[in-house]
């Protein structure tokens, strides 16, 4: 057998030997190999085109397999939330909206709140090429209406869509990506926060106020550089608690009534956001930043119970804004801005917000929903305990104490009602296993009851007084939840 002859059997046997281990890694390594042994003068070019013959073909094919093959690009992740509620003192018959598993046997609904799944969420999301992520997220643990239904008799525990949209990345670093879909408008540091990720058991209301679950249908820009996405990732890493990687800065364009919600007007909402994060020398990791929102917001009416000038109680429904036509009947101006600044928990950290606007609420007197202003709030310290050892456990301890205040009127409830909130809470957040979490909460509250539905005569049978609604109300609770990562 002649020398060449032998190197070309010799180049052949190399690329069945690595056809035996996978089709992918026959495709590329036998390509790289022809081109080793034409490079160093083993085969001719004319040899090495002999050898790579139908080679292009067949790579395309796998790639055009492998493009098929889209569960390899699935990824599910998710998260349970159970709580219970011991209320301490304070007044009867309260409620909190935001969580119904407050109150007692005198709160809207007749019934001690006891055990409630607040979240059950499961988490679909992936990269399908270089220039698309996805996310999609149902809830299992929602409640059908707003809160004057869902909080007192309504039904709970049905799936409801939370996010559903595609990162188009323009370029392959992300540095440059557009979101479509619903998903969080970028307004606020602990809105964005994931609940699976906030020490807190509820978003504070001056800024959660401004969009209904945090979300909304529209398209957002993200500006990120990649030093920036370097230091998301490392605080994200590190389980400092972050808000994700919604840019430096983005703008962006939704629909304005909230998730899950048709508009009700030809109007957008237009929001925009600039964060920046910094690392000192001594690794200390700081956040600030600003975001403002502009748009018109058609609020939704309903009957509510309230005081008349003689003293009694009656129903009523409120008209949106004056005149004929009425001249809230398509929006009223809803606008805010709010400032942000985290110090990260390494191991003392604080986290604090505000923000101020304009937007639709109730007047009760006049029972006419018009433009007002609004402006609250908090501040919260943590300090963060790693390496907490108790039996076979090795966790990680964060206590915190959070002050919120609200002077202002929550849009997206039913009759955007007036709200005014002085709460303080002081919580554990004890962090098990990454699979475990579990948080401990005295809560103070002084605010408004949300929750409508109360009585204008008094009911015997159930030894329920007439109340008016959207009283404001004391109260003292032990508030414990459980959550499961998986």
């Amino acid at each position: 057998m002649n020398s060449k002859l032998h190197r070309i059997l010799s180049a052949a046997l190399a690329g069945g030997l690595l056809a035996s281990l996978s089709l992918t890694a026959m495709a590329d390594s036998t390509v790289d190999l022809v081109q080793a042994l034409v490079s160093k003068g083993v085969l001719t070019e004319e040899e090495g085109a002999l050898l790579m013959k139908g080679r292009d073909n067949e790579v395309e094919v796998q790639k055009k397999k492998e493009k098929k093959n889209w569960t390899s690009r699935v990824n599910i992740r998710g998260y349970v939330q159970t709580r219970n509620t011991t209320m301490l003192g304070g007044d009867e018959g309260v409620n909190l909206w935001s969580d119904r598993s407050v109150g007692d046997d005198k709160s809207l609904g007749d019934a001690d709140k006891n055990f409630l799944i607040r979240r059950a969420r499961v988490i679909i999301f992936g990269d399908y090429g270089d220039h698309l992520s996805y996310y999609i997220q149902p809830d299992f643990a929602s409640s059908v209406g707003g809160t004057s239904n869902s909080n007192a008799n309504g039904a709970n525990n049905f799936a409801q869509l939370r996010d559903a949209y595609g990162d188009v990345n323009i370029d392959k670093e992300k540095v440059h990506r557009f979101r479509v879909g619903q998903s969080k408008v970028p307004y606020g540091f602990e809105n964005l926060q994931s609940s699976s990720n906030r020490l807190a058991l509820d978003r504070n209301d001056a800024l959660n106020s401004a969009v209904r679950d945090e979300r909304d249908l529209g398209v957002f820009y993200y500006y990120t550089p990649t030093n920036i996405q370097a230091l998301f990732e490392e605080i994200n890493k590190s389980g400092l608690k972050h808000s994700g990687n919604y840019g430096m800065f983005g703008i962006g364009l939704y629909n304005g009534q909230g998730a899950n919600a048709r508009e009700q007007n030809d109007n957008y909402h237009v929001v925009s956001r600039l964060t920046y994060p910094w690392k000192t020398q001594s690794g200390q990791i700081y956040e600030a930043g600003i975001q403002a929102y502009k748009g018109e917001y058609v609020s939704t009416t309903g009957a509510y119970n309230r005081r008349l000038a003689n003293g009694s109680l009656a129903s009523a429904t409120p008209t949106l804004g004056t005149g004929t036509p009425l001249s809230g009947r398509n929006g009223i101006d809803d606008e805010r801005v709010g400032v942000s600044f985290i110090m990260y928990p390494q191991p003392f950290g604080l986290q604090a917000e505000w923000n101020w606007g304009n937007t639709p609420g109730l007047d009760i007197t006049k029972n006419v929903i018009e433009k007002k202003s609004l402006n609250g709030g908090y501040v919260q310290a943590m300090y963060k305990i790693d390496n907490f050892q108790f039996l076979s456990t090795n966790g990680t301890l964060i206590p915190f104490i959070k002050w919120q205040y609200f002077d202002g009127y929550n849009k997206a409830e039913t009759n955007s009602p007036e709200n005014h909130v002085n709460d303080w809470e002081l919580g554990l957040e004890w962090q098990l296993a990454p699979e475990l979490e579990l948080t401990a909460v005295y809560h103070r509250m002084n605010r408004t009851n949300l929750v409508t539905g109360n009585r204008s005569t008094a009911s015997a049978a159930n030894n329920l007084a007439a109340r008016t609604d959207y009283e404001n109300f004391k109260a003292e609770a032990l508030r414990v939840q459980l959550q499961y990562n998986f």
